[in-house]
């Protein structure tokens, strides 16, 4: 019951440069400009436009979806995965979309961030920690669990079946 739109917020040639200096991943401005231009490509689509938007990042690319979740107004939910949704800084109390925040449970530095963000925003925002998972949730069995939650995340956030 979930369509899905899989990019990457960096060009090529941008991740190359981003290899050797890791400045473009930080660039939320520049990663949620490129999120909502998506999102305004995906409502010109005759096919697309009935459904309902939500957005799935990870990393920097979650504090991108919750800047751009804040500046969209029909964004339905958000799913952040060992995200720094403390990037999005002052745009985290304008998000409308609900909002779930899983973190490694071995993350601890991202869990103390994500607590931060979640005590900032005003929406329907729950965090989920993965036990035994790192940062990556490269353990056996736990991005299985990641896709289980944001599964279940956007079906009750976006009016579809699991």
């Amino acid at each position: 019951g979930l369509a899905t739109l899989l990019f990457d917020l960096l060009t090529a040639e941008e991740e190359q440069i981003d290899e050797r200096t890791a400045a473009l991943r930080f660039d939320i401005p520049l990663l949620t400009e490129r999120l909502v231009a998506a999102t305004e490509w995906t409502r010109r689509q005759t096919a697309l436009r009935h459904f309902r938007v939500g957005y799935f990042g990870a990393s920097t690319g979650a504090a991108a979806a919750l800047m751009a979740a804040a500046r969209v107004p029909d964004i339905a939910a958000v799913v952040s995965r060992g995200g720094r949704p403390d990037l999005a800084g002052a745009a985290l109390p304008q998000v409308r979309a609900a909002t779930l925040l899983i973190v490694g449970g071995d993350d601890h530095q991202v869990i103390v961030l994500n607590r931060q963000a979640q005590a900032q925003m005003t929406c329907e925002v729950k965090l989920e920690i993965v036990p035994g998972a790192t940062h990556l949730f490269v353990e056996p069995g736990t991005l299985e669990q990641v896709a289980a939650l944001a599964a279940g995340w956007f079906a009750a956030h976006m009016g579809t079946q699991e």
